[in-house]
């Protein structure tokens, strides 16, 4: 859950009319293209740790609810550094948890502060996703490993899971993250519910949600946030809380993944 030809006059007239409306229809799924495309490539913006951190670009913020009849092909290529080193860096372990999530206590740019409450990891990655992308992430070499946190505030309002897909392959972590950036409903991470120490309610599953996600050179980084008593108002509030999460993770794995840590 989530936040006719009439009248277009004569013939000639009505073929121009179409003629134009097939043109506005492939430059706006040209512009979405090169949209996902420069999403895949950039890094996030966020907070300095106490041991610091780089700054980047934001990630995408699309949700949508509607459903794909069948798994498209997709790809949102590689940056051109990337690309040209890519042999050395797929070489390279797949990140582990402790590199992906180094601090139980995180701090975003704008103050906020968030505690770590829980931390799993699996490389049967089909155990934390939705059906759609289990099949999506099944495609091609396959998921290495993936590695879920689940964040809360201090006033212990919002639960954020943020969750790393690793591909054993770049292309196919670049093909889930294209495919995702349409349809972040269907094909997302299994949020995690909260351990019983951590003192926490278990959201609703059908509460609404903040469904965002990036993409490094081989992971695909997903964040879902819900507030905890499951309510439907304060979108944008939960938005930012979810954005600068993801954002965070996504430069800790993006600097593993290029060779800067």
């Amino acid at each position: 859950m989530t936040f006719g030809d009439q009248g277009l006059g004569p013939p000639p007239e009505r073929e121009r009319i179409r003629r134009r409306r097939r043109t506005r229809r492939s430059a706006a799924v040209g512009s979405c293209v090169a949209l996902c495309v420069a999403v895949a490539v950039g890094t996030a913006l966020i907070a300095e740790e106490d041991d610091g951190a780089r700054p980047g670009s934001a990630p995408p913020a699309t949700t949508t609810a509607s459903a794909l009849a069948a798994l498209p092909s997709a790809d949102a290529g590689l940056p051109s550094y990337a690309a040209s080193a890519l042999p050395s860096l797929l070489a390279r372990p797949v990140i582990r948890p402790e590199q992906a999530f180094p601090s139980t206590n995180v701090r975003l740019k704008d103050g906020s502060r968030y505690a770590r409450v829980d931390l799993s990891t699996t490389v049967d990655c089909a155990r934390g996703m939705t059906p759609g992308l289990a099949r999506l992430a099944g495609q091609g070499g396959g998921c290495s490993r993936s590695t879920a946190a689940l964040f809360t505030d201090t006033e212990r309002r919002s639960q954020v899971t943020v969750t790393v897909l690793s591909f054993v392959r770049a292309q196919d972590a670049s093909r889930v993250f294209t495919t995702v950036s349409t349809d972040p409903v269907t094909y997302r991470a299994v949020p995690l519910d909260p351990p019983p120490q951590a003192g926490l309610p278990t959201v609703p599953p059908d509460s609404a949600g903040v469904f965002r996600q990036a993409m490094t050179v081989r992971s695909v980084v997903f964040a879902s946030g819900r507030w905890s008593d499951g309510t439907e108002t304060g979108e944008a509030e939960l938005a930012a809380r979810t954005e600068g999460l993801l954002q965070r993770v996504d430069e800790t794995v993006a600097a593993y993944e290029e060779g800067r840590r």
